[in-house]
């Protein structure tokens, strides 16, 4: 399928009167769209304002990692959301954020898209997408939440950078199709407007548990979890009831974690 320059104006066409994505802003490059949706929120930018970017010269992922952001060819936005939570439960934006991303993913490409907890999107056992959920609180208020989201649409597989092959790939290397990024774009925010909205009435529900669950990527596979400087092993049994992931080791001991790096144990 081949892009018009102005796909664009198509998602925003498709987004009218919605939540997320009701506005879009575009630019050709940012440093980090998270960064810019943190500026527009501190202006008091409505909730569901989508910063969308060409490129990033600085694309924000995890633990101050870099998101590789080149032009033309994948999708980089951050939307700001403003819900009535506790902080204590804000991780969880990032995980309804995952059964949205993975599900678009999947409707969007026909590739089973899965979650390497707690935000990679996985195809083929190799990540095409990235979450990245950034709060700013007052006490026990939230001011708001930049949900980021990378995905890798068109990326040729020979344009991943060296330290990344056969870490990373994209839609089009997996499906061997170029992909409309509106198209893509369309789904992802639709998928997170609808888990959101139920979310915000919900809460982390048994629904939302079960549906992280089925996608899960490493759910009974044993992992390493790396949580600073401490290591825990085990096996995925699932998400807990608050969000937390859990792992029983050999011994039958059971860990909680609500933070950490996923690594397989070979």
């Amino acid at each position: 399928m081949v892009e018009t320059s102005n796909w664009v104006e198509e998602l925003r066409k498709a987004r009218k009167g919605k939540l997320i994505g009701k506005e879009i802003l575009f630019f050709d490059r940012v440093d980090s769209t998270n960064r810019l949706g943190r500026e527009y929120a501190l202006k008091r930018a409505e909730e569901g304002l989508v910063i969308l970017a060409e490129s990033q010269a600085q694309g924000k992922g995890r633990q101050g990692r870099v998101w590789e952001s080149p032009a033309g060819v994948n999708l980089y936005l951050s939307v700001i959301l403003k819900p009535s939570i506790p902080p204590a439960v804000a991780p969880q934006i990032t995980l309804l954020a995952g059964v949205a991303s993975a599900n678009a993913l999947t409707r969007a490409s026909g590739l089973e898209a899965r979650i390497k907890w707690p935000n990679d999107i996985f195809i083929h056992g190799k990540k095409v997408a990235g979450i990245l959920s950034e709060m700013e609180a007052e006490g026990l208020k939230i001011r708001f939440v930049i949900l980021g989201v990378g995905v890798n649409v068109n990326w040729k597989r020979e344009e991943v950078p060296p330290d990344l092959q056969g870490l990373a790939s994209s839609l089009m290397a997996e499906g061997g199709r170029k992909f409309s990024r509106a198209l893509v774009a369309g789904e992802l925010l639709e998928e997170l407007g609808r888990e959101y909205e139920l979310f915000l009435r919900e809460g982390f529900s048994p629904r939302l548990r079960e549906e992280w669950n089925r996608l899960s990527w490493v759910n009974q596979k044993w992992v390493t979890v790396k949580v600073m400087d401490k290591e825990f092993a085990g096996q995925v049994l699932g998400l807990d009831t608050d969000g937390a992931l859990l792992l029983r080791d050999r011994e039958g001991n059971r860990q909680r974690l609500v933070a950490g790096d996923v690594s397989l144990r070979l």
